[in-house]
């Protein structure tokens, strides 16, 4: 009877604190419930809040979640503004990441919660839990679950931002390397493409896919003809870099799987979303997505895959007291 009670007492602990080791980092469910029990209480309202008087939010704090976890694991290393003596050519310096922002909403979360629970919630899980409601309040529930417990890196260096971003502009085999690099498959990849369901950008990233693609004055051919004319409409020349356009075509207000649509009618924004369509198993792959419910749970299983990438050896790095400065 004792040992049943006692199988049965485990297999609760394991449901509900379900721990994921990766390298020798422990992550787990309610990891502030003793030292900051309303942590995802507020990252959730303070997000929510703003993604209401701006939708623009959402997008912005998924590409920094995203930018962050491919280089150095989801440590934060992103948030780190360059110094006098330190990280003077940080992450934010990398060609990549030079128009990334949001920033300064992440500092609002930390200064909460700093008067709530000082020195206990680190700006890494922050930023994870943020990306996850700003894309949840669409829908008014958590889309995928945030394992807690990540500290914050002190290195930040252009060179591996530079390096290890998987960019716009690559084919899917750079684009795969770089991905099962961190643990995340094929279907990861596709998957997470769909990221581009919302937010715009700039027509000036678009330049040599529209007007000069092999050198010769040319547009990529695999963008369909019509929807780049109709692009070359919005951006023509000479380029205005304040211009901005829809990464996904009449969508991109919403999270949804419309994204895989005009990625299978040869609309997609960027080379990397037409790479998608190069190979016979992601493009069957981006066929499957098209379905909103298919798409809406794998993005909720790739993202959590995603957010537990971490490269911190257990006891290293630490809680930053402001996320943009070491401590």
């Amino acid at each position: 009877m004792r040992s049943s009670f006692m199988f049965l007492l485990l297999a609760l602990v394991l449901v509900n604190t379900v721990m994921v080791c990766n390298g020798k980092k422990l992550l787990k469910m309610k990891y502030y419930r003793r030292t900051c029990s309303s942590v995802e209480s507020i990252v959730r309202d303070i997000t929510w809040r703003k993604v209401a008087e701006n939708a623009s939010f959402a997008p912005k704090l998924l590409r920094l979640h995203y930018h962050d976890c491919f280089v150095r694991g989801c440590d934060a290393s992103i948030l780190l503004d360059s110094t006098d003596d330190q990280n003077k050519d940080n992450e934010k310096a990398a060609g990549p990441n030079r128009s990334l922002s949001g920033y300064e909403f992440i500092d609002e979360i930390k200064a909460k919660l700093e008067e709530e629970c000082p020195g206990v919630v680190s700006c890494a899980d922050i930023l994870a839990l943020a990306a996850r409601d700003a894309v949840s309040y669409q829908f008014q529930r958590p889309m995928w679950k945030v394992f807690t417990g990540r500290k914050d890196g002190r290195v930040s260096l252009s060179s591996e931002a530079s390096a290890n971003m998987p960019s716009a502009s690559s084919n899917l085999t750079t684009l795969l390397t770089k991905f099962q690099t961190h643990g995340l498959d094929m279907m990861d990849l596709v998957t997470l493409s769909g990221a581009h369901s919302i937010g715009t950008t700039r027509c000036v990233l678009l330049s040599r896919r529209l007007y000069n693609f092999t050198g010769r004055g040319d547009t990529d051919p695999s963008l369909d003809p019509e929807y780049a004319e109709t692009l070359k409409k919005i951006c023509p020349i000479p380029l205005n870099p304040a211009t901005r356009v829809e990464m996904d075509p009449q969508s991109s207000g919403s999270f949804d799987s419309h994204y895989f649509q005009a990625v299978n009618q040869h609309k997609g924004m960027f080379v990397s979303d037409a790479a998608l369509l190069t190979d016979q198993q992601s493009a069957q792959m981006a066929r499957v997505l098209e379905n909103p419910v298919v798409f809406i749970a794998r993005f909720a299983k790739s993202m959590k895959k995603m957010n537990e990438i971490i490269t911190l050896a257990y006891g290293e790095g630490e809680v930053r007291k402001n996320c943009r400065v070491v401590n």
